[in-house]
Parts: structure tokens; C-alpha cells; sequence
């Protein structure tokens, strides 16, 4: 029995809502991958001022 062998290369990636760069698939996020939206918190943050500010 082998194991799965991982590489960068072959795990799905999609871009940040926020900041527009592409991210891979995160072991952390492999229950909810679908509604991921951001690369980071910092890009969490920056979208919620961004919405808070066009609402308003």
C-alpha cells in the first residue's frame, strides 16, 4: 500500500477574491474548500472594509 504523495503542482488552486492571486488547497480547508474566498486574514479583512464601505 502506498501513500499519496502531495506536490504543489498537482493540489487545485483558485484566486483571492481580495487581492486577485492564485492559493492552493490547505489541508485546513479541505471540509469547506468551496466557500474559501481569501488567501489570507489580512485579504479577509480587506474584503470586509471593501463591502462595509460600498453598503454604506
Amino acid at each position: 500500500m502506498t501513500k499519496k504523495r502531495y506536490t504543489k503542482s498537482t493540489l487545485p488552486e483558485k484566486p483571492c477574491a481580495a487581492c486577485g492571486r492564485p492559493f492552493a488547497w490547505r489541508k485546513k480547508w479541505a471540509r469547506d474548500w468551496d466557500a474559501v474566498k481569501t488567501c489570507s486574514e489580512r485579504c479577509k479583512g480587506e474584503l470586509r472594509r471593501r463591502r462595509k464601505t460600498t453598503a454604506v
